[in-house]
């Protein structure tokens, strides 16, 4: 199961509850981090409701360290994050989660090796724990409500791994059984308005005319028309006509 890619290893530090170890396992692998280690985790391990919260994700838990130390768990990492949303009056850097990424995938494309510690639920990492890092994560939050969950820090980070590591465009067009639709079919719809709202006495007064069929030329290529689109508006027109037709 295990990425042979570089990546960091996250590093739970005396996690308190099974669920959240399972949570964190989940967010790390829905963003394609693998590598957890546990430091003395306080309902020990295996602990099965890690188990059934990481749902899919729990051979990840199977493959897991277990430290008895935060020392012992990064002893072979050369660069240590340490994630906290509180002062601690240490000098360190001090970067957001992207930030933290970008020189993480820096760090491991030089072949060294990246930690990230995370502490435990109620009171996050302690100051020991803190002075073995290298720098420091901190996620912008609400200063009036700073504590986040355990998993949710984690998917946080995860998620900043994974959208530095991954080309994902920010922005497509789901097309649904459709293409959009070329200059000529968008000029021959303007076409087939412009004859009809013609017909219609549309343009009026005169002199204003070639404007008005000049915005509604605009209207159409302005607009990211599919050929479903456009035939839709065609069979639309068509039947207003058929109805006019009827009417007379």
């Amino acid at each position: 199961m295990t990425n042979s890619a570089p990546q960091p290893a996250v590093i739970l530090v005396r996690p308190q509850m099974g669920e959240n170890i399972g949570g964190a396992a989940r967010a790390m692998w829905n963003f394609g981090l693998d590598r957890m280690r546990i430091v003395d985790p306080r309902d020990g391990w295996p602990n099965q409701k890690a188990v059934a919260m990481a749902s899919g994700a729990g051979r990840l838990l199977d493959e897991a360290g277990l430290f008895d130390d935060t020392a012992a768990a990064v002893a072979d990492c050369d660069y240590v994050f340490a994630t906290t949303a509180r002062a601690r009056g240490l000098t360190k850097p001090v970067m957001t989660p992207e930030r933290a990424m970008e020189h993480t995938r820096a760090l491991l494309g030089e072949g060294r090796k990246v930690g990230i510690l995370f502490g435990p639920e109620r009171s996050g990492l302690e100051n020991d724990d803190v002075a073995l890092a290298n720098a420091i994560i901190s996620v912008p939050v609400n200063p009036d409500f700073a504590s986040l969950n355990l998993a949710q820090c984690v998917l946080l980070t995860a998620y900043e791994w994974r959208r530095q590591n991954v080309d994902v465009a920010p922005e497509v067009v789901e097309m649904a059984k459709t293409e959009f639709a070329s200059h000529i079919e968008i000029q021959k719809l303007g076409d087939h308005y412009e004859e009809r709202l013609d017909e219609a006495g549309f343009f009026f007064p005169e002199q204003k005319a070639e404007g008005m069929k000049q915005n509604l030329r605009n209207l159409w290529s302005r607009m990211p028309l599919t050929r479903a689109d456009v035939q839709i508006f065609h069979g639309a027109l068509r039947q207003m006509v058929r109805w006019k037709e009827r009417g007379e």
